[in-house]
């Protein structure tokens, strides 16, 4: 039988780094999960730009509205993580109603610089936006550094006949990136994939005759890690992770090398 294991990226296979603004509060603050913050409201969305953030974003009036700036630069939106039914047109016309200026976009991209000497991938700007009063709450920058055995476990797997996927939530650009220095192709990448389509990735693999693996740390993965024939969560990022998202996992891990060990 065909076996594939499929990364989710963040907290997967890089060690992920960000700067969150609480818009309501107004203030930079990393203590929570964006997916925790998300959870805790009905009709909200984890919202991914697919622009890069240094030769974009950054080099645009910082006084202009946000909706402004995504209209004038035609700039592609994606729903990254959403508990709820939103939309992406629904939030374009809700962004209709926001005030946030882009400056916003580039403080907390240059805060995350400023924090992180040695980021390997930008996986760019995101937002979290309320639907219920049309507005963004909070705006993020990430990034991250690639775990010190990812590209060894990569290696072994494909050595074992065994294919390697990424489906994540993150921008497109940054995958196909991430995919070109760990030696993952084109073709098994899916980016900007939401919690629904990284389930539907797998089963679809499944049909296609594969044994599958499911590794991923946050609970966008939870659905994906249910589908799968073998499923692992890792804990290699560091960060609390919820009762329920462990009872989902048949294996928990503490280093990405530690799945080279699992029966598969």
């Amino acid at each position: 039988m065909k076996k594939a294991v499929v990364f989710d990226v963040a907290g997967t296979l890089i060690k992920r780094c960000r700067s969150v603004k609480n818009l309501k509060v107004g203030r930079i603050e990393n203590r929570e999960s964006t997916l925790e913050t998300i959870n805790k409201l009905s009709k909200s969305a984890l919202v991914v730009l697919q622009i890069d953030t240094k030769t974009c974003i950054m080099r645009a009036d910082g006084n202009m509205r946000f909706y402004h700036f995504l209209k004038k630069y035609n700039v592609h939106i994606d729903i990254s993580y959403s508990i709820s039914k939103i939309t992406g047109t629904e939030i374009m016309e809700g962004l209709k109603e926001d005030e946030t200026l882009l400056k916003e976009f580039q403080e907390v991209a240059e805060d995350l610089k400023s924090r992180n000497k040695s980021i390997e991938i930008c996986s760019g700007s995101a937002f979290v936006f309320d639907g219920t009063k049309n507005k963004i709450t909070h705006v993020i920058a990430a990034g991250g550094k690639i775990f010190p055995k990812v590209r060894f476990v990569i290696a072994t797997l494909k050595n074992r006949g065994i294919q390697s996927f990424i489906a994540s939530g993150d921008k497109a650009e940054s995958l196909y990136e991430i995919g070109k220095m760990i030696n993952i192709p084109y073709e098994n990448i899916f980016t900007t994939a939401n919690t629904k389509r990284k389930q539907d990735i797998v089963r679809k693999l499944k049909n296609d005759n594969y044994k599958v693996m499911m590794i991923g740390n946050g609970s966008n993965d939870v659905l994906a890690l249910k589908e799968s024939d073998v499923s692992v969560l890792t804990l290699e990022q560091g960060e609390y992770v919820t009762d329920e998202l462990k009872s989902n996992a048949e294996h928990i891990i503490n280093h990405i090398g530690e799945i080279l060990d699992i029966e598969f």
